[in-house]
């Protein structure tokens, strides 16, 4: 009896382990090469929306790494262009490579390579507690117990939710929730984040840990594009910018490139002169 048992055990454990190892398999990308430039790659991407054109061939690329920060008036296509990273909107023409993927041909592996916050949307669920929101994300990108539990903990204390991570969300602030879910976003380690405006709604203090965390990232080789309309914060973060207006993509590069390009102008007053309401 104990040596059916002791078999019954280890054909358990077994299983686990082939289970475990098959997801792997099936999630990684062998002709990814984990020292590529350039992890991200824009090509040509569009999206139309009847006879409205939301995003006009853009294209640009980030490195491994890097920071890259979308500017544009409300409406001109940066969000868009995001949601059509993060595999919510399909693109009408045009494609991207994410950490060797391809968005349009393989977006099951692009969302297991990627995370996502979109300001304003915290997309919480108010009767799960902070804690159990940021596990719910873990186990649908097939992170083991042990493993979601200490990243976990690592992200309460990085962002100072000990006061709460283990109450419901259905009451937090807006500041508590944003919190949450840029915890919740990136709780999978991905490879590459995709933020819309993350700082929004926080205050002096979030803000700062905020900005220390995605300097980390940068620092560990992430690569990472963030839409702001806060101008000091994409001066302290970013490496470049890419400005939209109306859908398409006016101008890319360094913050001294485009001051170099406009006689010096501040990167606002740059801002202003190609995407301003006037424009």
């Amino acid at each position: 009896m104990i040596l059916v048992l002791t078999y019954i055990i280890w054909i358990y454990i077994i299983k686990r382990y082939i289970v475990h190892f098959w997801k792997m398999f099936q999630t990684r990308n062998w002709n990814y090469d984990k020292k590529v430039k350039n992890l991200l790659k824009i090509l040509g991407l569009t999206k139309q929306f009847g006879e409205v054109t939301a995003v006009d061939e853009v294209s640009f690329q980030v490195s491994k790494g890097e920071i890259f920060a979308l500017l544009g008036e409300n409406g001109a296509g940066k969000t868009t262009t995001l949601r059509m990273l993060a595999t919510m909107l399909q693109p009408t023409s045009g494609t991207a490579e994410l950490a060797g993927y391809d968005l349009v041909t393989q977006p099951e592996q692009v969302r297991s390579r990627i995370g996502i916050l979109f300001g304003g949307e915290s997309g919480l669920y108010d009767r799960l507690t902070a804690a159990e929101n940021i596990a719910y994300f873990g186990r649908l990108n097939n992170m083991e117990d042990a493993q979601l539990r200490e990243r976990i903990q690592e992200l309460t204390q990085t962002f100072n939710m000990e006061e709460y991570i283990y109450r419901r969300a259905g009451k937090f602030s807006k500041g508590m929730k944003q919190k949450v879910a840029f915890a919740r976003s990136i709780v999978h380690n991905p490879d590459i984040m995709l933020f819309d405006e993350p700082t929004s709604g926080l205050d002096v203090s979030a803000i700062r840990n905020v900005h220390e965390f995605i300097l980390d990232c940068k620092a560990q080789g992430k690569t990472i594009i963030l839409s702001s309309h806060t101008m000091s914060e994409v001066e302290k973060l970013c490496d470049r910018i890419g400005i939209i207006h109306k859908g398409r993509l006016v101008a890319q590069g360094s913050i001294a490139e485009l001051q170099e390009q406009h006689q010096g102008k501040s990167l606002e007053d740059i801002f202003v002169e190609l995407a301003g309401e006037k424009r």
